[in-house]
């Protein structure tokens, strides 16, 4: 069901809370039903509106419950090691444990927890893993003014005027796949090393046709300070956009993400507190404006102090895929098939362009 850019599959609720942590395995389907139960963290997207058993020995199903296609149930046990079925919680249902088989849908669940049985398409953390078993990403949007309060002497910094772009509008920061220990797929020791040194501008150029690279400019300012080819050789290197493998498809979503945001009620709202606080309650609702109910669930909040002050300084937004140049029209379900993430801080100023 899910391929390209985002792979198949969902990030468990435990680690997109953090953004950070335990890798996660994605599970395939197996057959033969057991009765023993195996603890499991995890979630589970339903595919098929498959009954929900409170048994499975004697396929019990009070209240007829079948699966709601495209949603995502809370996992917490699977039958077996070689599993079949999986415990998920039904919140509406009475009792809300109940039984659903393996196959109606994708199962994603903490590293090392995953039913033996189930081959395993998670990335691996290593530099040389493919990039095409991405399962998921972090969308991280900066808020450039307030990036900027502290960095006064980048040239991104110094060159920001109140008619740019960014002044009012998210700049790109990055397009992360999961887990966030997932880095440098097929780099060069020599090109890792610079870039862990920050030595960017030494890193190569990142090739790019030239509508792309001056899309990108626009939208991710700390091209300027080479953000571009860190971005790239560290995340984008592990990253499959949908058209394939590549920097050119690994920009072209990330931008198209962006704009989406930026075309947003989110974008107006956080531009029309510019000098004033914003709480990230409404930042949130501006999203289930934007995007379907639940879509604020997805977002964290990043604050920075400056001096007195708590800046919004960065949204992180997840998703799973396929995404690609054309995510603006599905990206309402992308967003609606990752569980709730934590809020991050709970609100602080928008920033205004220059030193305050």
């Amino acid at each position: 069901m899910i391929m390209g850019l985002l792979g198949r599959g969902l990030l468990g609720r435990g680690f997109l809370g953090r953004f950070l942590g335990a890798g996660w395995l994605l599970a395939a389907p197996a057959l033969s039903p057991a009765l023993a139960e195996e603890p499991l963290v995890g979630s589970f997207l339903a595919e098929r509106a498959c009954p929900a058993f409170v048994s499975l020995r004697k396929q019990t199903n009070p209240g007829e419950v079948r699966l709601e296609v495209g949603r995502a149930y809370p996992v917490t046990a699977a039958n077996r090691a070689a599993a079949t079925h999986v415990l998920l919680t039904v919140a509406e249902a009475t009792p809300t444990r109940r039984w659903a088989a393996l196959d109606c849908g994708q199962l994603a669940v903490e590293a090392g927890a995953a039913p033996s049985s189930a081959p395993s398409s998670a990335p691996s953390s290593t530099p040389s893993s493919a990039a095409s078993s991405t399962s998921a990403f972090v969308l991280a949007l900066s808020w450039q003014p307030a990036f900027c309060e502290g960095r006064p002497t980048k040239p991104e910094c110094a060159s920001q005027t109140a008619d740019r772009l960014d002044a009012d509008h998210f700049a790109l920061h990055g397009l992360w796949p999961q887990p966030r220990g997932r880095a440098y797929c097929g780099v060069d020791a020599a090109a890792v090393a610079l870039d862990k040194e920050g030595a960017w501008d030494r890193l190569p150029a990142v090739a790019l046709s030239e509508p792309t690279r001056r899309a990108l400019v626009r939208a991710m300012p700390g091209t300027a300070s080479f953000l571009d080819r860190h971005e790239w050789i560290k995340h984008g290197t592990c990253a499959d956009a949908g058209a394939g493998p590549g920097a050119e498809a690994y920009y072209a979503a990330s931008l198209a993400l962006l704009e989406a945001i930026n075309a947003s009620p989110v974008r107006a709202l956080v531009a029309g507190r510019i000098g004033g606080r914003l709480e990230t309650a409404d930042l949130r609702q501006a999203f289930d404006a934007a995007f379907g109910a639940g879509a604020g669930q997805r977002v964290s909040v990043s604050c920075v102090r400056d001096g007195g002050r708590s800046l919004i300084g960065e949204i992180k937004l997840a998703l799973a895929g396929p995404l690609g140049p054309e995510v603006a029209g599905v990206l309402a379900a992308r967003i609606a098939a990752v569980p709730p993430v934590d809020p991050g801080c709970p609100g602080g100023i928008v920033d205004a362009v220059g030193q305050q």
